[in-house]
């Protein structure tokens, strides 16, 4: 059933009923009313008639009949429109429309009483007199027959006020729910999952019909939304998969030789010890690579509510602290400014410090093998400045473009190639930019990551498990930076 039917409908049997409510009461004030009206002329009649009464009983103790036949013919003629009874101890004078003398009469005096004769009611006073009692009296029926009249009218505008009301108050629903129909076919035909079109916002007037347009464009936009997430989290998986599947095959080809070897009877002891030792290299290899790109999915999924205030001296003093303890021969030099905070994921953040570290203990060693790192963190303007510098033997300047790009590897790498991917992909998330450059003595290599001391929104690049492409498409870096 049709909004505007219902409301039609609803409308249509209250209205009766509150006419009916309303008539109700305006017959029982009519009553009253008219109660009250006939009660004053009573009282009026009562005051009019009261000295013709008590000559009349004056004359009849006297034992003067021919004077109480005069007043009695005075006190009728004089009462007009009301029934006159006067009691006396001589006897009862009665004329005029009144109840029979059957008829029980109250022993109240003074107030307006209802007598009934047989069907018949009547409205009756009494006044006490000198010597006796003066009653008039008025038939009820006038006040009924006005009351009933208009309990009439009453039913009849009811009855012609349930259609009316009806019609009216469909017409007016039809009206006001003209836009919200024009809503409905706007989108009826709107499928979220095959078609990208969505309803254009339209001022319709009516409050609650532009509050529901408004709330059906937020949920498209938040269900297209998470479809896009939905979308990007199936290609994070498919690329992790293609991915892992690439990388882990030669790996395990090389382990599935080495298992062969291993089965040869009769094999040396040496050859069965190196087997042993390239199995074991490669089981590690395995398995940093998958937990790189696990790091990398994670990063990829991020949402933007993970996000919270980060201070970097702390976490740049506990990944130092971490480095020395698991390479003690190191020596690792930390120079941070206090409170450098930057909204961020927390462990993204360690991540990135992590494998900025990683990656100079790995490659940053001095001719005689020792790790001399420097970790710096600061602010410059409005960014925070995160720096770690070597002494080993650099990175060539015609290298440094592709160095973040995925699987990347210099010939003599035993490592994933994700690290400074890694690296990147946490200062993309974050909006900020990374760099390579010669170490402050002209050697080794010197890495700075800048982040937004107050950044917002929503994060970065998140297609760094996805994209095939080098770091050239992520915002501006990784580039160089003096």
């Amino acid at each position: 059933m049709r909004l505007s039917t219902r409301v039609g409908l609803a409308v249509g049997c209250t209205v009766p009923l509150l006419v009916l409510a309303s008539g109700w009461l305006l017959t029982q004030l009519v009553a009253r009313d008219l109660h009250r009206a006939g009660d004053q002329h009573l009282r009026q009649r009562a005051a009019a008639l009261a000295p013709d009464a008590r000559a009349l009983l004056r004359a009849s103790a006297d034992d003067r009949p021919r004077a109480a036949g005069q007043r009695e013919r005075h006190l009728f003629s004089t009462a007009l429109d009301v029934g006159v009874r006067v009691q006396g101890p001589d006897g009862v004078f009665s004329g005029g429309p009144q109840p029979g003398a059957s008829a029980r009469l109250p022993e109240r005096t003074g107030v307006p009483v209802t007598v009934r004769d047989g069907a018949r009611s009547w409205r009756g006073l009494a006044r006490p007199v000198r010597g006796g009692t003066l009653w008039v009296f008025a038939p009820d029926t006038a006040d009924r027959a006005q009351v009933l009249l208009v309990r009439r009218r009453v039913v009849f505008t009811a009855l012609l006020a349930a259609p009316a009301s009806g019609a009216l108050a469909w017409a007016l629903a039809a009206g006001a729910s003209a836009p919200l129909r024009r809503l409905t076919r706007r989108t009826a035909g709107l499928d979220p999952r095959t078609s990208g079109e969505r309803p254009e916002p339209e001022r319709t007037g009516v409050t609650e019909v532009d509050e529901l347009g408004s709330t059906l464009r937020t949920v498209l936009a938040r269900y297209d939304e998470q479809a896009a997430r939905t979308a990007e989290a199936l290609d994070t998986a498919r690329s992790f998969s293609s991915a892992a599947a690439h990388e882990l095959r030669t790996p395990l080809m090389s382990m599935g030789t080495n298992l062969d070897v291993l089965g040869i009877r009769g094999l040396p002891d040496p050859d069965r010890d190196e087997a042993l030792t390239d199995l074991r290299l490669e089981h590690a290899r395995l398995l940093h690579l998958l937990v790189m790109l696990r790091e990398l999915g994670r990063g990829d999924l991020v949402e933007a509510e993970t996000f919270a205030a980060v201070d970097l001296a702390d976490l740049a003093d506990t990944a130092v602290a971490e480095v020395r303890r698991r390479d003690r021969g190191a020596e690792v030099v930390l120079d941070a400014e206090p409170g450098v905070v930057v909204p961020g994921w927390e462990p993204g953040l360690r991540l990135l410090l992590d494998n900025l570290l990683a990656n100079a203990l790995a490659h940053g060693r001095d001719p005689a093998g020792v790790a001399r790192i420097r970790v710096a963190v600061g602010r410059a303007g409005e960014q925070a400045v995160v720096a770690v510098a070597d002494q080993g033997p650099g990175i060539p300047a015609a290298s440094r473009q592709r160095l973040f790009e995925r699987f990347q590897r210099g010939p003599d790498s035993t490592g994933s190639g994700l690290g400074l991917t890694l690296v990147a992909q946490q200062t993309a998330l974050h909006r900020g930019s990374v760099g390579v450059t010669d170490g402050p003595e002209g050697t080794g290599a010197r890495f700075e990551v800048r982040l937004p001391l107050d950044g917002t929104g929503a994060p970065g690049r998140r297609d760094w498990l996805i994209g095939t492409a080098g770091a050239e498409r992520s915002q501006g870096f990784p580039k160089e930076t003096s």
